[in-house]
């Protein structure tokens, strides 16, 4: 399979792999605290300010062209163009790349999203916000579909090309270029009326823990990969 996060194709840096599965659990562990402290703080009222604030903050800056900027960026993170962008990498995965595993986890993590976007929004039934809106959606708002959606497609996809990028102005382009989809498609919800700041930041913390516990069972199970191999050996030795 290559080089992966510190794999060579002679075999496994577990001290290296070990620190990424340790790290990539502690983010997972993060992100799960912080959604559950928004999710607790937003069931008490205590964010009505905050959103207020960040909403009249956002909307204040309405313009013709913003609007259209703010409706191009939203319909990115729409379903039918993330589904076109999910296609378009699976394709690249297999027939470039020709990454099987990869492929699974990618298939694994955005289609896990949604559904836990959907659980989610039923446990919680949060009505969406009635202050000022500039297009029309029903369902529940927390957390908000869009910011999971951006969240787990550019996140995995920044997981997965990272390591055939091996300068840093490349990395940092990556990272700029997923982060700017993310907040932009976050902020695109609010100025258009459809979502609370505290739907998008619930949404962030929890694709952040989705996408987080993904790639820990990944990267776990691609340190234990050499060890099933062996077992699977040895069974099939003694048939």
């Amino acid at each position: 399979m290559g080089n992966y996060m510190g794999i060579d194709d002679g075999g496994v840096n577990n001290m290296n792999l070990k620190f990424q599965v340790t790290r990539v659990f502690v983010f997972s562990l993060f992100s799960l605290m912080f959604f559950s402290l928004v999710a607790i703080l937003m069931r008490a009222d205590k964010l009505v300010d905050f959103d207020q604030t960040v909403i009249g903050a956002v909307q204040a800056q309405e313009a013709p062209y913003i609007t259209s900027v703010m409706k191009f960026f939203t319909e990115i993170g729409s379903t039918r163009i993330v589904v076109i962008l999910c296609l378009f990498i699976i394709f690249f995965l297999y027939k470039v790349l020709h990454h099987r595993l990869e492929l699974l986890l990618f298939i694994g993590v955005v289609v896990g999203s949604p559904i836990l976007n959907l659980l989610l929004k039923e446990i919680f039934r949060r009505a969406r916000p009635e202050l000022h809106r500039l297009i029309e959606i029903g369902g529940y708002s927390f957390p908000s579909g869009h910011a999971m959606n951006a969240f787990t497609v550019y996140g995995i996809l920044t997981f997965l090309l990272w390591r055939h990028i091996f300068n840093r102005s490349g990395r940092t382009l990556l990272l700029l270029f997923s982060s700017f989809f993310i907040i932009m498609i976050g902020v695109s919800r609010i100025y258009l009326g459809v979502h609370y700041p505290s739907d998008i930041i619930g949404g962030y913390f929890a694709s952040g823990f989705w996408l987080a516990t993904s790639i820990w069972f990944f990267q776990w199970y691609m340190e234990r990969r050499p060890q099933l191999a062996s077992r699977m050996l040895k069974r099939t030795e003694k048939l």
